[in-house]
């Protein structure tokens, strides 16, 4: 078997609009297709060895056992990986579920589809699963284990913490998207003007002097006694003869840990002889050059988590320990506690597996033990100096048993340090009591405070710590979301895209929109290329200036990773045409129209999808919708118009030459076709359905009517404004036309238009693109021949693993079999084929490049035009 290729899908997709997150393999089964699982002997028998927990898979039985029981009745072997790549990152700690593999137009090649919860994970499962299925197939030993414990490391080094996913996870609670920011824990809550941003548990709200402070325990210490808080005495020390100052000072026991440390990392708690106080010392300064020493404090440790100032809650911390039982030896103590089920690899469960280091042994060794030793019965055996969760301490919620004191004191605290969630450490008998009167003392004030020991204590309440974050990040009357109209279909979306933005703009917003020809931030440039994928929506979405996308949508980035976003407020659907079928398994209409039915689909509940009401397929694809429905139309009198307008649906049409708003049998006429410079006059009638499909959004979006008027009067089609979409120049003795058209669609577009353009010659620039098929680059050819007198071939771009002789000649086949008489020539370079046209042209004569490179085209005919402007100036 041969993976020919892994996809990672991140958003809707043609899979599934709410399982988001999916690997989508690509699989050759080679030989392997003509074994379905009943006729490779000893098969079943190996694989429920190797995974008993399959058993638990229903598969499309709907029972206990239905995935085995389609092995005995045969299944072939990409329904098989798929099975595996699930099951083993179950058994690595992602519960998944989500599968599923179809076969392809090619005969033995499967897209094997399942979900993950960690994209790198994901890849590996499917890596893994082949070889796990291969394995399978030969009767070959294969270690499980290896893998699944490899899952779980990638998973730790990529994955959110636990602090860092509460948030996240609440966030998408309530409906708040988010977007992480590269690989860390830096993430993104909400879109555009309207986000906010956060990293582990600090905010962008977060001050960085309070930050700076709390990492400074010196500083922080000073300012807490300055502030009457009870602290532990003590010093700061970078040498010995520091320390000796400082024990003689305030004697023994002493604490001592590095300046600059966390987690405990260093620290050496209950010291109590000078040789041990000199360990303690050399230790901490691997971490810091500067060390901490302070009179130890007997009784427990404590975490407070203060979050905008407001306490809410309270955790006892207890260290790493065993208990012993007269019997088993500390390591096989530790053994048993790590069978625990909520203990895990890392943060995967609510606990973290025990391991022994030099901090567990240095303790040993105090009480003149190894991990070998016996101890007798109910002896606590503390393993770790700290009572972190990350080293495998357990913690227990306090929240209600707080003294009111102390809860004043600790969100006194957080104001006089200035942090906006904040953790508080306290060494003290119990919090039940003001520490004033027990002898508690404030041990650290912390910056990004972990959440893992409140959200899942090891016993009393879980509290969840992440909404008040949130409910200070996003107040009841801030929004999370900035509008996202998405605009898909075949042919138009660009213009389209433009158009909307333009008016969106012309109303006040900062708007970000994506084309195929760039990115644009309020009408500057940013990116350019062919921006109609994720990326380039999510770079859109990630601007903090951007009050409005507008986003242009197209089929390979559905394909390739699904859409950006979650959700949009509204989907346009230009057309659905012939184009690039044959690629990527997009063979009919019917299968591009369910790659361009994810975007409608991922309209929210109470946002509208408008469609082509003369477009079949778009009729097609509004059957299995989820919110309001708006159509356009070219002819207001198409029956499926007039049922439309009969049953009160709001539809756009173009009615004795106005761009005009159907609600039932009203109409709100927005402007004359011929006023609005995009239809050049109300000629070109495929613009006049763009103007239609943006004007009708934009009308549902809740702009007002005038103001609509106005900015498509302001919409000049050009160069600068809609490159290459019906970009006309004027010469003096002949005009010249650049348009992107590109497929039969687009050229039955041009040929309606030129039908009613005046010229003595009609001289047609036209080229194959490599990766269509040969019916649609001979139609194109055929459209060609009926409406130019004269055409030129040039073939340079594009070629996509054809040769130019093989494309030429599809064109020159299609010129042929038109029904009109016309000569052509081939000129191969896109310059020289303009500038013939150019040089040569007749009185009268127009011009139109075809142009899959508009900005060459563009660039050549401004420059002959520029030359014959500074002629007529001089």
């Amino acid at each position: 078997m041969k993976i020919l290729k892994i996809q990672v899908l991140k958003g809707p997709n043609i899979w599934s609009i709410n399982r988001k997150k999916l690997i989508q393999m690509r699989l050759d089964l080679e030989d392997m297709e003509q074994f379905p699982t009943n006729k490779i002997d000893g098969f079943r028998q190996r694989i429920e060895e190797l995974i008993p927990s399959l058993i638990e898979h229903t598969c499309s039985e709907g029972e206990r056992g239905g995935f085995f029981s389609r092995i005995d009745s045969g299944t072939w072997m990409g329904h098989v990986i798929e099975h595996i790549a699930l099951e083993i990152q179950t058994l690595a700690g992602m519960e998944t579920g989500f599968g599923r593999t179809r076969e392809t137009y090619t005969p033995g090649t499967y897209n094997v589809v399942f979900s993950y919860t960690e994209e790198r994970v994901g890849i590996y499962a499917a890596e893994a699963a082949v070889r796990i299925a291969e394995a399978l197939i030969e009767g070959t030993p294969y270690d499980l284990e290896v893998d699944i414990q490899r899952m779980r490391e990638i998973r730790e080094e990529v994955r959110l913490g636990p602090s860092t996913g509460s948030i996240v996870e609440e966030a998408v609670a309530r409906g708040i998207p988010w977007i992480r920011l590269g690989t860390n824990s830096l993430v993104q809550l909400g879109y555009g003007i309207n986000q906010m941003r956060f990293q582990a548990t600090i905010t962008n709200q977060t001050s960085y002097i309070a930050v700076d402070l709390a990492s400074n325990k010196e500083q922080t210490k000073r300012i807490l006694e300055m502030s009457s808080m009870p602290v532990a005495s003590g010093s700061i020390c970078s040498n010995e003869e520091e320390l000796r100052e400082t024990i003689d000072k305030i004697g023994y026991p002493i604490v001592i840990k590095p300046l600059d440390g966390n987690h405990g990392k260093g620290a050496s708690i209950n010291v109590t002889t000078w040789e041990h106080a000199l360990d303690g010392l050399h230790f901490a300064k691997t971490y810091s050059s500067r060390v901490i020493v302070e009179k130890f404090i007997t009784g427990f440790d404590f975490r407070v988590l203060v979050i905008n100032y407001k306490l809410v809650a309270a955790a006892k911390r207890v260290p790493a320990h065993v208990v012993g039982n007269g019997k088993n030896t500390i390591q096989e103590l530790i053994d048993v506690v790590n069978q625990d089920p909520r203990r895990g690899y890392g943060h995967e469960n609510v606990l973290t597996e025990i391991t022994v280091d030099r901090d567990t042994l240095d303790l040993l060794a105090k009480r003149d033990y190894t991990v070998d030793t016996v101890p007798p019965e109910d002896e606590i055996v503390y393993l770790k100096s700290t009572a972190n969760l990350s080293t495998g301490g357990t913690s227990v919620d306090v929240t209600e048993m707080m003294h009111p004191e102390n809860i004043f004191l600790c969100e006194r605290i957080s104001r006089v340090i200035g942090l906006d969630i904040c953790g508080v450490d306290i060494m003290a008998e119990n919090l039940t009591e003001p520490l004033k009167s027990t002898g508690g003392v404030i041990l650290e004030v912390n910056a990004a405070p972990g959440f893992r020991m409140h959200l899942a204590p090891s016993e009393g309440l879980p509290r969840n710590v992440a909404a008040p974050v949130i409910d200070m990040l996003f107040p009841p009357t801030k929004k999370s979301r900035i509008p996202i109209i998405a605009v898909t279909g075949t042919n138009g979306k660009t213009t389209t895209t433009r158009l909307v933005a333009h008016i969106a703009k012309n109303n006040g917003y900062k708007v970000g929109f994506t084309t195929s020809d760039g990115i644009y931030i309020q009408n500057h440039m940013m990116e350019k290329g062919d921006t109609t994928g994720p990326i380039s929506a999510e770079y859109i979405l990630k601007d903090p200036t951007v009050e409005f996308a507008v986003l242009e949508t197209a089929r390979g980035g559905i394909l390739r990773s699904g859409l950006g976003f979650s959700k949009c407020d509204i989907a346009i659907i230009t057309n659905i045409e012939e184009d690039h079928l044959g690629i990527s398994d997009i063979h009919t209409l019917d299968d591009l129209a369910r790659v361009k039915s994810v975007v409608p689909e991922s309209v929210k509940k109470n946002g509208w999808a408008v469609l082509n009401a003369s477009d079949p397929y778009c009729i097609k694809i509004s059957k299995k919708l989820d919110c309001n429905i708006a159509w356009f139309s070219l002819d207001e009198d198409n029956p499926f118009v007039k049922q439309l307008a009969k049953d009160g649906h709001i539809v756009a049409v173009f009615e004795n030459g106005f761009i005009t708003v159907k609600r039932g049998e009203w109409k709100i006429r927005i402007e004359k076709a011929i006023d609005v410079p995009l239809t050049l006059g109300g000629k070109a009638k495929f613009m006049i359905a763009n103007v239609l499909a943006g004007t009708l959004a934009c009308y549902l979006w809740g702009f007002k009517i005038e103001d609509i008027g106005l900015a498509l009067q302001t919409f000049v089609p050009s160069a600068a404004q809609t490159p290459g979409r019906m970009n006309i120049f004027n010469f003096k003795k002949f005009r010249v036309l650049i348009d992107f058209a590109h497929n039969p669609a687009g050229y039955l577009g041009i040929e309606e238009y030129l039908s009613a353009v005046d010229a003595t010659k009609k001289i047609g620039i036209i080229a194959g693109v490599g990766d269509r098929r040969d019916e649609d680059i001979i139609e194109c050819a055929r459209i060609a021949g009926r409406m130019f007198d004269h055409i030129i071939i040039r073939q340079e771009k594009h070629l996509r693993g054809r040769t130019s002789a093989e494309i030429n000649n599809l064109l020159i086949q299609g010129i042929e079999e038109s029904s009109n008489t016309v000569t052509y020539e081939l000129i191969e370079k896109e310059v020289k084929a303009i500038e013939h046209a150019m040089d040569n042209a007749e009185e009268g004569s127009f011009i139109i490049a075809l142009s899959d490179v508009v900005a060459n085209a563009i660039e050549v005919v401004q420059r002959y035009l520029d030359i014959e402007n500074d002629i007529a100036t001089d």
